[in-house]
C-alpha cells in the first residue's frame, strides 16, 4: 500500500492542536501520527495530503513550502455543521527522483479515489497535477479538469514537464482520458496567443478574470461538472496573499477564491481538490486554510441529484429549434440547471444516449432568445450529438 510511504504529522502541529478548543478542526479529525500510525479509513470522506515536491517548478523555489504552517491555521478553524469524516494523512515524501514522488502520489490518490475518499492536496508546485490526473487511468472514465489559474500552463512542445507546462503532457500523452479542460480566471497578458488558439482548437473552456469577477456564479456549473479541481494560489491577487514576489497585483480576492472553493466542494463529481504554488507568508497560510474550510463546507452540503435518475424532482423545459429540441432541467430543491445533450450514434452504440451538461438559468434565458450556450456547442464538437 502506497499509504505506508506517508510521513506523519509533526509533533509541532500536534502540540498546537492540543491547545485548541474542542470545536476546532484539529480536535474533530483523525490524524496520522508517529505514535498511532495511519488512522482507519473506513467511513472517511475527506483526506488532507501535503506534497513538498518542487524540483519541477518553472521558477525554482528558494524555500520549502511550510505545509505545517497551513495545517496549524487550518486546525484552528471551527468545524462546521457537517457530518463529514475527515483525516489528515500527513505528507508525501520527496523521492530520490521527481518521478518517484509522482509515482507515490499517483498510487495514493488512486487508492483514496477508489475508496470514495476525496483528497484535499496542498502542493508546493502545480506540476503534481499530472500524476493526480494519471491516477484516474484505471477507472476507464473520461476526466473533466478545472484549473483556477492566471495561465493555461501549456508551455512549449519540447519543454520538460514543469509547473508551467504540465498541461502539454496531459493532452499529448496516452492514454488520453481528458474529456474537457476548463480554465477559470486567466489573464491575457500572461498567455501567448498560440495558447489561446490551442484552447479554441481543442474546444476547451476559458473564462477571463474580468468576466468572472463580474458574475462569479458563471463558474458554478463549470465546477459542478469537474472531477479534478486545482487552484494555483498565484491566481489570487498579491495583496490577499501577503505580497509575495510570485504573485500579481491582479487576481481573485479572498472572498472570490473561497466562493470558488465552496462551489468545488458542492459538486458531487469533484473527486480531487488541490491548492498549489502558495507562499510561506502568514497571510498566505491563512488564506489557503480558509479555502480548504470552504471546500469542506461545500462538501458538507453536497446534494447529489440527476434529472435522468429522479425526473419528478425537476422541471423540464423544451425549446424547439429548427434541427433539434433543446431540453433544460431545473432542480426544484437546489434551483440548479442542466441542459440535455445526446451522444452521437456509432457502430458500437446504435442508440443515442442522453447526457447532461451543467448550466445556469441565464443559459436557459439566452436559449429562449435563440442563443445556444457556447459550452453546449463545444460539447457537441467533442463527441456529443
Amino acid at each position: 500500500m502506497a499509504l505506508e510511504f506517508l510521513l506523519p504529522v509533526s509533533d509541532k502541529v500536534l502540540a498546537h492542536s492540543a491547545l485548541l478548543p474542542e470545536q476546532a478542526i484539529g480536535n474533530k479529525i483523525k490524524v496520522h501520527t508517529q505514535k498511532s500510525g495511519i488512522p482507519p479509513l473506513d467511513g472517511v470522506q475527506l483526506a488532507f495530503l501535503g506534497v513538498h515536491e518542487s524540483r519541477n517548478a518553472f521558477e525554482k523555489k528558494p524555500y520549502r513550502l511550510a505545509i505545517d504552517a497551513i495545517r496549524i491555521q487550518w486546525y484552528k478553524l471551527m468545524f462546521g455543521n457537517w457530518n463529514s469524516a475527515v483525516v489528515d494523512l500527513g505528507d508525501v515524501p520527496e523521492g530520490a527522483e521527481v518521478s518517484d514522488t509522482y509515482y507515490v502520489l499517483n498510487q495514493i490518490v488512486s487508492e483514496l479515489v477508489t475508496k470514495g475518499i476525496v483528497p484535499i492536496i496542498v502542493g508546493a508546485t502545480q506540476d503534481i497535477t499530472y500524476p493526480i490526473y494519471r491516477s484516474f487511468d484505471l477507472s476507464g472514465k473520461m476526466v473533466n479538469m478545472v484549473s483556477v489559474d492566471s495561465r493555461f500552463d501549456f508551455g512549449s512542445q519540447d519543454e520538460l514537464i514543469s509547473s508551467h507546462s504540465y498541461m502539454s503532457k496531459i493532452i499529448t500523452e496516452k492514454p488520453n482520458n481528458l474529456f474537457n479542460f476548463s480554465n477559470l480566471g486567466y489573464q491575457s497578458y500572461f498567455n501567448a496567443q498560440e495558447a489561446m488558439d490551442l484552447m479554441d482548437r481543442l474546444f476547451f473552456d476559458a473564462y477571463r478574470l474580468g468576466s468572472l469577477t463580474k458574475d462569479l456564479s458563471v463558474a458554478e456549473p463549470v465546477l459542478r461538472g469537474a472531477h479534478i479541481v486545482g487552484i494555483d494560489a498565484r491566481a489570487v491577487r498579491a495583496s490577499e496573499m501577503g505580497g509575495g514576489s510570485d504573485f500579481s497585483p491582479n487576481g481573485f480576492d479572498g472572498r472570490e477564491i473561497c466562493t470558488l472553493s465552496r462551489y468545488a466542494g458542492l459538486s458531487d463529481t469533484v473527486a480531487v481538490f488541490g491548492i498549489f504554488e502558495s507562499d510561506n507568508h502568514p497571510q498566505s497560510t491563512q488564506m489557503v486554510a480558509q479555502m480548504i474550510w470552504y471546500f469542506m463546507e461545500g462538501y458538507g452540503f453536497r446534494h447529489p441529484e440527476s434529472p435522468l435518475e429522479s425526473p419528478d424532482n425537476f422541471i423540464k423545459y423544451t425549446l424547439p429549434f429548427e434541427d433539434r429540441d433543446l431540453v433544460f432541467y431545473k432542480s426544484q430543491f437546489t434551483q440548479r440547471w442542466w441542459v440535455g445533450v445526446s451522444f452521437l450514434e456509432t457502430e458500437d452504440n446504435k442508440a443515442a444516449a442522453t447526457a447532461l451538461l451543467p448550466c445556469t438559468e441565464q443559459d436557459y434565458l439566452a436559449a429562449c432568445n435563440h442563443n445556444i450556450p457556447e459550452r453546449w456547442f463545444k460539447a457537441q464538437k467533442k463527441g456529443f450529438i
